[in-house]
């Protein structure tokens, strides 16, 4: 398995999928929320090379074996993956380790267009990847289920963030409200949003 996804861009190349509308369904039908759009050929081939090979192992074990020599491609294949593998309660910390990276392209394998957090994080790591989000400058619109999984303490989290931005005269892309708005009544958050409404540094339109 480690020779082939070595060997996969050398044989297959490494151009982008071609996809048309009834294959995006298809894959939507499959796993609601999942998409392969700006998968390659050569990443597309590591997953499928993963869950067809031996299943002699428990699929963490395999996964976390992979992950350790993995070079940045072959992480963020592995971790495109993820709404496809089996057993997907038992890769968290193999998840955690990928959210843990510096390297924001393998930090947006799980976080952007993919559905594993919205499906298995908790409260708590949800939140956590928004943040690290902001962090690491990364947008927050990719991330699926965005607002289905806005929550009072992340409101929180991300109204502090707003203040701290705002105190440095840097503004807020409307993207950074969208977990917000459902709690904008929030007794915590909502003198703070209306102060911010009307100094001008928030619209209405961006907490709808």
């Amino acid at each position: 398995m480690h020779i082939f996804l070595g060997l996969a861009p050398r044989r297959l190349g490494k151009a982008d999928l071609v996809l048309t509308d009834e294959d995006l369904a298809e894959a939507d039908a499959a796993h609601p929320g999942w998409s392969p759009a700006g998968w390659s050929i050569d990443g597309a081939a590591r997953v499928l090379a993963l869950l067809s090979c031996a299943k002699n192992r428990p699929f963490a074990e395999r996964f976390k074996d992979l992950r350790r020599t993995a070079d940045m491609a072959e992480l963020i294949a592995l971790y495109r993956g993820l709404p496809l593998y089996p057993e997907p309660e038992t890769l968290h910390f193999e998840v955690g380790e990928g959210l843990r990276s510096n390297i924001k392209a393998v930090f947006e394998a799980i976080s952007h267009q993919n559905p594993y957090p919205r499906d298995h994080f908790d409260e708590h790591r949800w939140n956590h990847m928004i943040l690290k989000a902001l962090f690491v400058g990364s947008r927050l619109s990719p991330i699926i289920g965005l607002k289905e999984r806005a929550n009072p303490e992340l409101a929180r989290i991300l109204v502090d963030f707003a203040q701290e931005r705002w105190a440095a005269g840097r503004p807020l892309a409307d993207e950074h409200w969208i977990s917000v708005g459902p709690f904008r009544n929030d007794p915590a958050i909502k003198a703070t949003l209306e102060t911010a409404i009307a100094e001008g540094k928030l619209t209405e339109e961006a907490l709808q």
